[in-house]
């Protein structure tokens, strides 16, 4: 299912883009972020944190669960090609929003997932995808829909890290950042867990 939606997002035809941003906090932003650059339309994402008040946080401070902020990421995308609400879509079947204290192995405040919405609009189209998915799903849904804050990129080292070539330290040993992500993401069980819970609806299950 999640792969036709995909080939028919690649089929729609050529417009004027209008770019515009989404925020979406679901977890850890590597695994985010690689989901979302997968998208026909999206631009760009951007690991980083928001929803805190710990202005130019670091990473070890965020960690710390001291700051408010959430790892999230900032998605810039062509709405002529995919829309906000079709983000939201792919978004709730990428996590497992019943979940409030965080995601996957990944717990603790800093890892909930949550919506920042930017505008009216924004805010109507993550009310009506939020209660689409607690009817898909059969469940509440306690992922809130905030108002959007400061923005903080997260550092370098973080960007893309999915696919980086550096040599990391890993539980299996030595390895290649992009391995070392795949071997992390199997750990976590995330993939495992979005299909046990979306079942063939499952957004970028590996």
């Amino acid at each position: 299912m999640f792969r036709l939606i995909l080939a028919l997002l690649l089929l729609a035809g050529p417009a004027m883009a209008a770019t515009k941003t989404a925020i979406l906090a679901g977890g850890c932003f590597w695994c985010v972020e690689s989901d979302f650059e997968s998208v026909p339309g999206v631009k760009s994402v951007v690991s980083g944190y928001t929803g805190g008040k710990t202005e130019n946080p670091t990473y070890k401070q965020v960690s710390s669960g001291r700051t408010g902020h959430y790892e999230a990421v900032k998605i810039t995308f062509d709405d002529r090609k995919v829309s906000y609400d079709m983000l939201l879509y792919f978004f709730f079947r990428s996590v497992n929003p019943t979940d409030a204290g965080g995601q996957f192995c990944d717990r603790g405040d800093t890892y909930r997932t949550a919506i920042f919405v930017q505008d009216a609009e924004q805010q109507r189209v993550a009310e009506l995808a939020k209660k689409e998915a607690a009817q898909a799903l059969g469940k509440k849904i306690v992922t809130p829909i905030l108002p959007a804050s400061t923005f903080w990129k997260a550092e370098d080292y973080h960007q893309d890290y999915y696919k980086g070539s550096n040599i990391v330290l890993t539980r299996a040993g030595p390895k290649k950042q992009s391995s070392a992500y795949k071997f992390y993401r199997a750990g976590c069980g995330r993939d495992k867990r979005v299909r046990e819970l979306w079942g063939d609806k499952a957004a970028f299950a590996h």
